[in-house]
């Protein structure tokens, strides 16, 4: 090892055994802490970037690629419940060229239109009906598929057999079964997109055809109904015209001082009238009109005889003119004919109550009249509905809501407590940091100034004396100071000849001291760390 090293270390060594206890575990928790950075860093720069490989696979194509990866050694990690395969991004497109080349995922999805392409030509009409529905409900349940937060689709399809012996057609309908992702959820904007999807992909379906259905049983969109069921249409129309009565009494009578409750009773059921209208236009021409005439004229033979008794015949009657006419007129008008369709939706609003509390120490709360008008014009009361409004003035028990403040006091007080506590223990972390780091860089200082003062001096700078005198006006040769004023004693000194106090030149004293450290180099330390301590003395 170079001189150099083994003095530095050296050095070192010998300053750490100058450290007080304290000291001594400030630099050993110092060296630990740089020793668990040192691999915290090394361990995130060495550590790989992961990109999705895959996301959203089935579970049966997640476990092949899984042990695809195993066996190349590659490392991966899963998310989203398993769905989704993550590797090094370096990787990546690696990884799916390979997985393609092993036919991974595989393409579980047979249905939709590919359907047709195995129908034979001796196909009765029969599997070609069922053949086609299958595929529209596999086209159908794919595209449901490839929409966000949905996992799996299902659709199916009720389409009455067209025939011409029936009156009327049936209408056609849908179920859809929608699984969603895992952890999420379907907006009602969702459900609303799947329904008009599959009610406008059918002939002759309306979007209260179709019914969807979740995996946990709930039921997004009813038929006949939509996709919001009528308590759900009560409930957003009782908030939204108790919201807005609301906001008009709080401007009145004072936020607090009243209170309203609103009850709505709508019709689920739809129908739908078909009206027909025949009207005669007037000073209107004919459409068509024919008239048919038939006359006839002539002379007519006289009646013939009969027999009488004894078979013998009477005589002949006498002769005469005839005339025969017949008219027949045939005249087509034009009929005004109207048709008139009125489709009754689901949800029409059939009556509404509304009841309104106000205080009675509100200052606004005198009037109940305009109260109540102003109520039934902004509820949109019909009398001959059946709606009805009541105002009445009550005196409010403020008990709960001052409970409730101080409830509310409290617990922002305890949050602030907690908040207080948690910016001291903040502190006192900080803190105790900050001391650590002040004492480290204290006890690192101070080493640096012992490191400073134990370096090499020329020997030419010292002012010697003899060895007899020094020795014995500043007693018995020292070892190091342990801090309480006692030295250790160190061996007897040897018998050497001091040298001469005075010089005559200072390549002369320099070869004075080479000779007595050649005769005795560890004495001569010994005897300059003597010097070095008193300098030091002095300098304190």
């Amino acid at each position: 090892m170079p001189e150099k090293i083994k003095s530095s270390f050296g050095r070192a060594f010998g300053a750490a055994r100058d450290f007080t206890i304290a000291q001594r575990t400030l630099a050993v928790l110092a060296l630990a802490i740089l020793v668990v950075a040192v691999v915290g860093l090394v361990s995130w720069v060495s550590r790989p970037s992961f990109a999705p490989l895959y996301s959203g696979m089935s579970s049966a194509d997640a476990s092949a690629i899984v042990d695809q990866l195993r066996s190349q050694g590659v490392p991966y990690q899963l998310s989203d419940g398993g769905a989704t395969v993550l590797v090094p991004e370096a990787q990546v497109y690696e990884q799916r060229l390979t997985a393609a080349a092993a036919g991974l995922p595989a393409d579980e999805s047979t249905g939709g239109y590919s359907l047709l392409d195995e129908m034979g030509v001796t196909s009765s009409e029969f599997q070609q009906d069922v053949t086609y529905k299958r595929a529209l409900e596999g086209e159908l349940a794919r595209t449901i598929g490839a929409m966000e937060n949905v996992s799996t689709a299902t659709v199916q399809l009720a389409i009455p057999e067209d025939t011409v012996f029936a009156a009327e057609k049936g209408t056609p309908t849908a179920s859809v079964f929608v699984a969603p992702a895992r952890g999420k959820s379907l907006a009602p904007e969702q459900v609303e997109a799947m329904v008009h999807l599959v009610s406008a992909s059918i002939d002759g379906m309306s979007p209260t055809d179709v019914a969807v259905v979740d995996q946990s049983g709930a039921v997004l969109s009813e038929v006949g109904v939509g996709t919001r069921s009528s308590g759900k249409q009560s409930a957003e129309y009782e908030e939204r015209t108790a919201r807005a009565v609301q906001a008009m009494l709080d401007r009145v009578v004072g936020v607090g001082n009243s209170t309203v409750a609103v009850t709505a009773e709508m019709d689920v059921s739809s129908s739908e009238r078909l009206e027909e209208t025949f009207t005669a236009p007037e000073n209107a021409p004919a459409l068509n009109e024919s008239t048919t005439t038939e006359e006839y004229s002539g002379t007519g033979g006289g009646g013939a005889g009969v027999l009488g008794p004894d078979n013998i015949a009477v005589p002949n009657g006498g002769t005469g003119d005839s005339t025969y006419t017949s008219q027949d007129a045939t005249r087509n008008n034009a009929v005004d004919k109207t048709t008139e369709t009125t489709t009754r939706p689901a949800g029409a609003l059939t009556r509404q109550t509304v009841s309104v509390a106000l205080n009675a120490d509100a200052a606004g709360a005198g009037n109940t009249a305009a109260i109540t008008t102003l109520v039934a014009a902004a509820a949109g009361i019909d009398p001959e509905r059946g709606d009805v409004v009541e105002v009445e003035r009550l005196a409010f028990d403020t008990g709960a809501a001052d409970a409730a403040a101080a409830a509310l006091a409290a617990a922002e007080a305890a949050a602030a407590a907690e908040k207080q506590g948690q910016m001291l223990r903040t502190g006192a972390v900080v803190a105790g940091i900050l001391l650590l780091l002040v004492l480290g860089l204290v006890a690192w200082s101070r080493a640096r100034r012992r490191r400073e003062r134990r370096e090499a001096v020329d020997i030419a700078d010292l002012e010697l004396r003899p060895v007899g005198d020094g020795l014995d006006e500043f007693g018995p040769l020292h070892g190091r100071d342990d801090g309480d004023g006692l030295l250790e004693p160190v061996p007897t000194r040897p018998e050497i000849q001091p040298p001469t106090p005075r010089f005559s030149s200072l390549d002369q004293r320099r070869a004075e001291v080479d000779a007595l450290a050649g005769a005795d180099p560890d004495k001569t330390a010994e005897y300059l760390r003597v010097l070095l301590a008193e300098d030091r003395a002095v300098r304190r």
